[in-house]
């Protein structure tokens, strides 16, 4: 199956493009784009792939679901539109952040000036329905972005993965630890980000892994 999707991924994926699965997940997503609002935009769908090519990947943050109303989502998880108000999970990441960092709360939730420093902010589920969360679970996306995780811990080394709440704590235990970093702590959500989210430091944490492999940190 032909996809349009970054070189640098489309040579390592394209098994996965190939087999039964995902042919079937693409047609189920094509019928939804033509029959339903779906989100993000069709040309969106593998933003986070065409954001970061896989040799520039320092980072992964792993996300479930699309967000599901209008004009948010972008294709990069926790990220929003730019205008678009950040939703609570994303206001919390950014309280961490000051907290963490001492940076100033950004008033932008597009988060695309991470993933051009390297930041893969992926998605478990690639699309979802409009205003239902969960509507694309279980089609097909979780086996290919199991697959992609699974690829990038073997072919690279000393990257750091971020891993928020039990959902994406699950899917990442496909990560070899031995090669990578690995920060787990409860979800920014508002349900959850009182239970060791707040204080946990990931970009810190990050940063400070980066430099001790010699790479430029993210500007968070």
């Amino acid at each position: 199956m032909v996809v349009k999707i970054a070189t640098s991924w489309k040579q390592r994926l394209q098994n996965e493009f190939d087999k039964p699965y995902f042919g079937e997940l693409i047609s189920f997503v094509k019928n939804e784009y033509s029959l339903q609002v779906v989100y993000p935009k069709a040309k969106e769908i593998f933003n986070a792939f065409d954001a970061c090519a896989f040799d520039d990947v320092k980072v992964v943050i792993l996300g479930q679901d699309p967000y599901h109303g209008e004009g948010q989502a972008n294709g990069l998880c926790f990220s929003v539109n730019e205008g678009v108000k950040p939703p609570p999970s994303l206001v919390n990441i950014f309280k961490e952040i000051k907290a963490d960092l001492g940076k100033p709360i950004s008033t932008s939730g597009n988060l695309q000036p991470w993933a051009n420093q390297g930041v893969l902010l992926l998605n478990a589920t690639l699309t979802v329905r409009a205003s239902s969360p969960g509507s694309h679970q279980k089609k097909g996306w979780e086996i290919f972005t199991d697959a992609v995780i699974k690829i990038i811990s073997e072919e690279r080394e000393g990257l750091v993965f971020i891993l928020w709440g039990a959902y994406a704590q699950k899917k990442g235990e496909v990560i070899d630890p031995e090669k990578h970093f690995v920060i787990m702590s409860p979800h920014p959500s508002p349900f959850s980000a009182d239970r060791g989210f707040f204080g946990s430091k990931p970009f810190s944490k990050t940063n400070e892994y980066l430099r001790s492999k010699g790479l430029k940190e993210i500007d968070w």
